[in-house]
């Protein structure tokens, strides 16, 4: 069935780099083909791919900074294919093997599940506490999630992430694209709505990509005031479901997981960078009583401010 459908793969860029040409080699090299491959990237000055050309299915489109938008992006992209499942990475998600896309269509044989996201993990040399956090939010069991996990799972019901998603592209359409002018979770939000719907979303445990970042507490704090805006804009499910309860959750779980092991050292970062989260999130869901020069340097993306 999965190989009988039309896939497209749509990656935004900006100032790409030595991930994206791994990216690329790594979607070369699928068991399941896409029929195109579509780069939507700010600023043509910035991209420097000596993969690109070789892709056979490979096509991309230039736009400038100030056009840029999370939704409204990939909204332009998602108006050029006419695939019937849509994926979408980032330029920075490399996948783990040859069965990404093979494993991410799986899913979409019920009819009910209108959206898909994979397992992203983290290098445990490089990171090791992100290493063992991204566990808890993309664990080694796949899921199945609808509505009626609300009680359950709050709102890790509708999590899902454009780092690695896969998208019914009629549902997609039905239900307009992507939120424009967010600042940012654009994924959620839409997943968001597809729960509200009725609509599934599948976590795919074995469609598995390598992303992390290693973030500063200064960048986690704007990144979870942001992440906190852009949950108050949206409203709708995001305010009738708790998501520190989680957060906190996953700290003790960390902290006890390095205690265990004797890693000692790790529990000053593990505390300094969780706080900073935290104190980021909830200014970020009181940003409307904030004055707007503490906004501008909170948020990790003051353009959207302006």
């Amino acid at each position: 069935m999965n190989k009988t459908k039309k896939i497209d793969v749509i990656i935004p860029t900006y100032h790409p780099d030595e991930k994206l040409e791994r990216c690329l080699r790594m979607l070369k090299r699928q068991t399941i083909q896409p029929q195109r491959i579509l780069l939507i990237n700010t600023e043509e000055e910035f991209f420097h791919s000596k993969v690109f050309p070789t892709l056979k299915q490979g096509e991309i489109v230039h736009i400038t900074k100030p056009e840029f938008d999370h939704g409204g992006t990939r909204n332009q992209a998602a108006r050029m294919c006419d695939g019937e499942i849509m994926i979408l990475l980032t330029q920075d998600a490399i996948p783990a093997d040859e069965y990404l896309i093979e494993n991410l269509l799986k899913p979409f044989e019920d009819e009910e599940v209108c959206a898909a996201y994979g397992r992203q993990m983290a290098d445990k040399k490089d990171n090791p506490i992100e290493a063992y956090t991204r566990i808890f939010n993309y664990p080694k069991e796949s899921r199945i999630k609808s509505k009626k996990d609300l009680p359950e799972l709050g709102i890790k019901t509708f999590f899902c992430s454009n780092v690695c998603a896969a998208y019914r592209k009629s549902e997609y359409d039905a239900l307009g694209g992507f939120p424009l002018h967010t600042i940012f979770n654009e994924d959620m939000i839409f997943a968001s709505r597809l729960i509200e719907e009725g609509k599934k979303i599948a976590y795919v445990a074995d469609a598995k990509v390598w992303h992390w970042h290693n973030y500063t507490a200064k960048e986690q704090l704007k990144r979870n005031f942001d992440l906190a805006v852009s949950q108050v804009d949206a409203g709708g499910l995001f305010t009738k479901v708790k998501s520190e309860s989680e957060g906190i959750r996953l700290v003790k779980m960390t902290l006890l997981h390095f205690i265990k092991k004797g890693q000692f050292h790790y529990i000053p970062k593990i505390i300094t960078q969780n706080g900073a989260k935290y104190i980021g999130y909830r200014l970020g869901k009181s940003y409307k009583k904030l004055p707007k020069k503490w906004i501008l340097k909170i948020s990790l993306n003051p353009w959207y401010w302006k």
